[in-house]
């Protein structure tokens, strides 16, 4: 539970969850019966509920979960779960009680736990509140307060630290949940391994210059490297953590759609199946998607990329400083909207696809989303080195189309046809193209990510008070939120009711980010050396801004369970294996001092190109079985902590089943030989058939006449000195 803070507006009251029930578009009837229902589910559960008033037509419910048997149980319950799936590896303990207090929970727990209860659909025990989903449209977000000391210190500890130590990632885990921490875990491993690769751009960027075959080479290795270590922490992170194998627990998605029933041959439950092969035809629409994506935004960047040549290269009337800049707002106005759209139609994909797990679900969105963001990301880039370069002067002459651009400004046709003669393409568009998307583009994006929301919610703020003053100042003014509030509770509630319009996280678009950021440095950085230090500084800044930003920008983050980043990981690895592709291809295309084939692809040799592209993905399909191989000698902290957790599982088994000395049982005691027993065991032979395999195995009574026998055997047939080799 949240811990209580000094000072009245820093505590959360032991709040675990704020439901902001909002009805403006619904009429007073119906909300009212919707409300009665919400906390009618909310009672049914054992929670403990207030209600306050909201801003703009809505209403705060404040849940707490209290310490009782039922919400033991479910804590129980889920780690049951966990060890039914090998997450854990010892079961809990019977008694619900004696779990917690033998393994605490940690906060990021409880409160995934709590929402579970709250979302989970009823017949697996929870009150099916899903926000703006069905009956609760009017349920607008499920969020957990920030504790504000916490964040103020998080925030100003991270800004005087340069590297986050193991224990920072663990109190990032403990309070935002597993799925947050990969990211920074992730985030933090890319930029100390950046160290490296940024000393060696200097180096190469200072003594080798752009385009060098062993600046190529040594970032292909590193990708390798770092892709295959990634791999190996995030295993021993999700040891640590206590969720190796949690993505194995999939819940079952609600709009999932099922054709038919059937019994499952193992546990004999009934199923809910959609047929794999109806789900592949469908997926197997994703190729034309591909294709029509790539035809539209392709098409779009490559106009622009031909009027921003035209322009800058053919035109040369007025205005062209100006104008040179037009292909540029083009693609700030259209390329958004048209990646909006296909996104738009890349999730009503998705959906049709019928997949029955959320994680799947969402493993399949996210490729196609990837597909998206490497056509917008790298397509310039590509268009550059290996369309303008290659065959500039080719294509150059029929540019002439888009005169219509710069017509209006043109004082004659001279100024809108290309040259016949004279015309020389430019090496260094491609340096700065790479130059803008490495820095200048970061920049960009760290404003849009940061700064744009702060002053968005600014100006709304700004316009809400003037709007209120002026309806103040007419007399028609509404009653403000905090009207009823309670003294002592109204910097609370205030608090709330900000957090409460904040937006919700999506840590997908930061390892979006990051993923994208690394395909720059593993596909062109051999174009401009500098690339990784200009990522290096941008990292530092960025893992600090992402820390603020959950902590100002956003509401928490509902902890959420993961044992990897997730389908981001295949990403990293195509992305390391196309740029080992690209780099061969442009070290041996700018062989020539950095100049390029000029625009005439004659100084192209084709066999030469695929022949430098075979050897260099051949040498990284070997330099990567190497690295893994490597790296999967590595022991680790996380490996470690899995074999002692399964010795102590074997050993407790072991002692409970056998008694504490289970390990060391000494050998059974034989019976004592008399003459008793001699003809107590001669009667009872005379009794029974016995056969020869009886009589072979009642010849020595136990082990010890066993050992007289052996010894006698060796007295007899041995030597004083023994037998001597030869």
């Amino acid at each position: 539970m949240t811990s209580k803070s000094k000072g009245t507006a820093l505590s959360n009251y032991n709040v675990d969850y704020v439901i902001s029930y909002r009805f403006i578009d619904t009429s007073k009837l119906p909300a009212a019966r919707q409300f009665q229902k919400l906390i009618q589910a909310l009672a049914q559960l054992g929670f403990t509920i207030e209600v306050r008033n909201g801003d703009n037509c809505s209403l705060l419910v404040f849940v707490k979960a209290e310490a009782d048997k039922r919400f033991n149980n479910e804590v129980y319950r889920s780690r049951v779960k966990d060890w039914l799936y090998g997450v854990r590896a010892a079961q809990p303990d019977r008694e619900a009680y004696n779990s917690l207090a033998v393994d605490s929970m940690t906060e990021a727990e409880r409160y995934q736990i709590i929402y579970q209860m709250i979302t989970n659909p009823k017949e697996e025990g929870g009150a099916g509140i899903t926000p703006k989903e069905g009956e609760w449209k009017n349920v607008e977000s499920i969020f957990p307060l920030h504790d504000i000391a916490h964040n103020r210190e998080w925030v100003k500890d991270w800004s005087m630290k340069t590297f986050l130590k193991i224990e920072d990632l663990d109190e990032i885990r403990n309070r935002f949940g597993e799925k947050i921490a990969f990211y920074f875990a992730f985030t933090q491993s890319y930029f100390s391994f950046l160290l490296f690769p940024a000393a060696f751009g200097f180096s190469a960027w200072v003594l080798l210059g752009h385009f060098s075959p062993i600046y190529a080479i040594v970032s292909t290795f590193w990708c390798v490297t770092f892709v295959e270590y990634w791999k190996h922490q995030e295993l021993n992170l999700a040891i640590r953590w206590g969720v190796k194998g949690v993505s194995a627990i999939q819940e079952k998605r609600r709009d999932f759609k099922h054709e038919k029933e059937v019994k499952d041959p193992i546990t004999g439950e009934t199923v809910q199946v959609f047929p794999a092969t109806k789900r592949l035809a469908r997926q197997a629409l994703a190729i034309p998607f591909t294709l029509l994506a790539s035809l539209a935004l392709g098409g779009l960047i490559a106009t622009c990329f031909g009027i921003e040549i035209f322009l800058s290269e053919v035109y040369s009337g007025p205005f062209k400083s100006a104008l040179v800049y037009l292909p540029t707002g083009l693609l700030t106005v259209f390329v958004p909207t048209l990646t909006t759209l296909l996104t738009g139609v890349a999730t009503r994909l998705n959906d049709y696809e019928n997949w029955d797990t959320n994680e799947s679900y969402q493993s399949a969105l996210t490729q196609k989303i990837f597909v998206l963001n490497f056509i917008t990301g790298y397509l310039p880039i590509f268009l550059t080195a290996f369309v303008y370069i290659p065959f500039g002067s080719l294509i150059v002459p029929y540019l002439d189309i888009f005169h219509l651009t710069a017509r209006p400004f043109a004082t004659s046709e001279k100024q809108l046809t290309s040259p016949k003669v004279g015309f020389e393409i430019n090496p260094a568009r491609l340096r700065k193209q790479v130059i803008y998307f490495t820095v200048t583009a970061q920049i960009v994006n760290f404003a849009l990510e940061n700064l744009v929301p702060y002053l968005k919610r600014q100006g709304f703020h700004k316009y809400q008070e003037i709007k209120t003053e002026r309806a103040a100042k007419q007399g028609g003014a509404a009653p403000g939120a905090t009207v009823n509030d309670h003294p002592e509770e109204a910097e609370f509630l205030t608090r709330v009711r900000g957090e409460a319009e904040l937006d919700v996280y999506d840590v997908t678009v930061d390892l979006r980010e990051m993923v994208l950021q690394f395909g720059y440095l593993a596909l062109f950085s051999v174009v401009w050396p500098l690339t990784p230090v200009s990522f290096l500084v941008n990292n530092w800044i960025e893992l600090r801004a992402d820390a603020a930003k959950i902590c100002l920008e956003m509401q928490r983050p509902t902890p959420a369970r993961a044992d990897s980043i997730g389908p981001w990981l295949d990403s990293l690895g195509f992305l390391a294996w196309l740029g080992s592709i690209t780099s061969a291809a442009l070290v041996y295309l700018f062989s020539n001092d950095g100049i390029g084939p000029d625009g005439t692809p004659a100084t192209i040799k084709g066999w030469a190109l695929l022949l430098t592209i075979f050897f260099s993905e051949h040498i990284y399909l070997v330099v990567r079985l190497g690295v893994r191989t490597a790296i999967s000698k590595l022991d680790s902290p996380g490996m470690q902590q899995e074999r002692a957790e399964k010795f102590m599982v074997r050993k407790k088994y072991l002692e409970e089943t056998l008694g504490d000395n289970a390990m060391e049982l000494p050998p059974t005691k034989a019976p004592e030989i008399t003459r008793a027993s001699l003809e107590e065991d001669a009667r009872n032979d005379s009794l029974r058939t016995s056969d020869p395999e009886e009589h072979f195995w009642h010849r020595q009574l136990g082990w010890e006449e066993s050992v007289k026998i052996g010894v006698s055997l060796i007295d007899k047939m041995g030597t004083e000195e023994g037998k001597k080799t030869q």
